[in-house]
């Protein structure tokens, strides 16, 4: 049973489907070749018989035979150009298998069958037809090693045996040479047919690694162009697209909405990144399924997501279209084992001519900080008012960065005053900016603009180190608060410089250091160290706006604090709302229990100096203490509260400034 499956094997059509493909291809440029010359070399034959051989000799046998030629002559030429599946190749094959065998019996035994009938021309002339035709037809199948062998067999066994027994000489001359060419031809052809073989395995490997090497760089471009965790198109695929879309865009043609999740770190802080990642995902599904058609909706990183939208694009429609935006994420997101509630601050910017793709985005990306600090949960579209304030801010921007810090910043000087032993202990130290070009400008403007762009380290230097050339003509009891930054806090290069500026100076450090609570949120650990080597100098820490940030108690539990500001929004209320008075009286209380001073800031009037006096506040700082004052003032501010030394503090508060 083995012997017979081997046997069928052989003579079946591989399995191999990159080889059936190849022989299917060969074949339907060759088979028409060899029925062509089959049928012309039979008609031939048939001819050289006419007259001497019956008429089904020379017309019927041959007639059938040549229509079965050309019958698959036919069939296979309609198919050379036809592209076809795999398995219908080797149902194609292996039918051509079937066929050639019982195929080349029939033209064997016709041609044999005519012997009888011709003289000695006629007798070698069928000694031709055969041997030449088996050799063309062999070479016409080459690619399909059955189709050959079955030629080779089908033909040379018959020939071979009928001229040896004819018992002429010539003709058994001829049966040998016959086995011998058919032998050698074989051989060659079997080895051509490895080659063939060789090379489409060849080819086949070529083309699987150039698939294999089309999909990694398929995929390669789906992960650099594609937020992974979103499927959404990344800032990359991003940037690309706009870019083209503006190009071909009229003006005003498309608009850009970035839209910033608000305090979105909360969620992965409290619930997990997992649970952050849902939240994301369902962001973008909710954004997706608002969006207009045929815009472009991408994951910038992070919680930011941007659309590119075409026209129409006038700011009552773009208006509507963010309202939508972030009514949808304003709804609650029901996750398991958590039910989160987020807004969301979305800027709006239509293209104008001339618009690159970066000045477009900047705008949208202004509309969204505007979002952010004036109606964080809204949306706001970029309009003219908001390109002056560009405008001003890149005026601001590149003023600073130009600037002699030493020569344009100064500093100013506001009192803190001690209730208990009736005197100014201390001031705060003011940096502010005169530029030769924009005049005066507010630290509510330069500062914000210096965190942003760096600046502030320097800034932070410079201030500190006018204030120490101040401090050395101040009397030994006072003391300068300076303020610090987030950056400096965050920077060991910016803290070892403000240390060194600091022993310049010698000791002791008449310098306390005010730090908000945001500045140390980013890094406690590096927060730590930086006040560490800060108190190593003698220096002091305060706490500002103490009650304003997130969990106060927290920093003032791991922090090394010598004092607590509290901010004057509850100053501001303490004369008429009891929660400002209790908020203000545990103040007190926690920094009498910890040891450590407390300090009011922005005090105005009397009866808020009366009620924080009353609820045991001692140091206070504000207008009704004087207003911000130069370095000279400084002296004569001395002076006028040591002439008044022991006068009640009523008599004198506000005089000065």
């Amino acid at each position: 049973m083995s012997g017979l499956k081997s046997a069928l094997r052989a003579i079946s059509a591989p399995y191999e489907p990159d080889l059936v493909m190849a022989q299917a291809r060969a074949l339907s440029r060759q088979i028409p070749l060899m029925y062509i010359m089959l049928v012309i070399n039979s008609l031939i034959l048939a001819g050289s018989y006419v007259g001497s051989a019956p008429v089904a000799m020379t017309v019927y046998v041959p007639g059938a035979l040549t229509a079965i030629c050309v019958g698959r002559l036919i069939f296979w030429w309609r198919r050379r150009n036809r592209v076809i599946s795999v398995d219908r190749a080797r149902r194609t094959l292996n039918s051509m298998l079937w066929i050639t065998g019982p195929l080349a019996l029939g033209f064997t035994g016709w041609a044999i069958s005519l012997y009888p009938y011709g003289n000695a021309y006629q007798q070698s002339h069928i000694a031709f037809y055969m041997g030449i035709t088996t050799i063309g037809c062999m070479f016409c199948l080459m690619h399909v090693r059955a189709a050959s062998l079955i030629v080779a067999t089908c033909v040379l066994v018959p020939f071979t045996v009928f001229f040896s027994f004819t018992g002429h000489p010539i003709f058994t001359a001829l049966a040998v040479n016959m086995v011998v060419v058919v032998v050698a031809l074989l051989v060659i052809l079997l080895g051509n047919y490895r080659d063939f073989n060789a090379l489409v395995a060849s080819r086949s490997a070529i083309v699987q690694r150039q698939q294999e090497t089309q999909r990694l760089s398929d995929e390669n471009d789906r992960l650099a162009n594609v937020d992974t965790l979103t499927g959404l198109p990344n800032r990359r695929s991003f940037d690309r697209h706009l870019a083209a879309r503006l190009a071909d865009a009229p003006p005003g043609g498309i608009a850009v909405a970035l839209i910033d999740l608000d305090s979105f770190k909360s969620v992965n802080d409290i619930f997990g990144q997992i649970t952050g990642d849902r939240v994301l995902v369902e962001v973008a599904h909710r954004i997706d399924t608002l969006r207009r058609p045929g815009s472009f909706l991408a994951r910038l990183g992070g919680d930011n997501f941007a659309l590119i939208m075409d026209g129409p694009t006038s700011e009552t429609l773009l208006q509507v279209t963010g309202d939508l935006i972030c009514h949808a994420l304003r709804s609650s997101f029901e996750l398991p084992g958590a039910t989160i509630h987020l807004t969301s601050s979305v800027g709006f910017a239509a293209s104008h001519v001339d618009d690159t793709a970066e000045t477009l985005f900047d705008r949208a990306d202004y509309a969204t900080s505007v979002a952010k600090r004036d109606q964080r949960g809204k949306s706001v579209v970029f309009n003219d008012t908001h390109a002056q304030e560009i405008s001003k801010v890149r005026m601001l921007e590149h003023a600073l960065h130009t600037a002699d810090l030493d020569k344009e910043m100064y500093i100013l000087f506001q009192p803190q005053f001690d209730m208990l032993l009736k005197r100014t202990t201390g001031f705060e130290v003011l940096a502010r900016w005169k530029s030769p070009i924009l005049g005066e400008v507010s630290p509510m403007e330069f500062i914000p603009l210096a965190e942003r762009t760096g600046m502030i380290c320097k800034i932070t230097q410079t201030v500190l180190r006018k204030a120490l050339l101040v401090s050395k003509t101040l009397p030994r009891s006072m003391r300068l608060s300076v303020n610090l930054s987030a950056h400096d806090i965050g920077s060991a290069t910016a803290i070892e410089s403000i240390v060194a500026l600091v022993e310049s100076v010698g000791r002791p450090c008449r310098i306390d250091f005010e730090i908000t609570e945001t500045a140390v949120m980013r890094d406690l650990v590096q927060a730590n160290d930086a006040l560490l080597s800060l108190l190593a100098l003698g220096a002091r820490i305060a706490l500002d706006d103490f009650g304003t940030g997130h969990s106060s108690l927290t920093h003032v539990q791991r922090l090394p604090l010598d004092r607590i500001k509290v901010d004057r929004s509850f100053v501001a209320d303490v004369t008429h709302d009891p929660t400002s008075r209790a908020i203000v009286k545990t103040t007190i209380d926690l920094c009498r229990n910890l040891g450590i001073s407390c300090v009011f800031e922005g005090i105005e009037t009397e009866d808020q100096l009366h009620v924080l006096t009353g609820l045991g506040g001692s140091v206070m700082q504000g207008y009704l203490f004087g207003r911000p004052m130069r370095e000279e003032m400084v002296h004569n501010h001395i002076l006028t509260e040591r002439r008044e030394w022991g006068a009640e503090p009523a008599q004198y508060f506000g005089n000065t400034g």
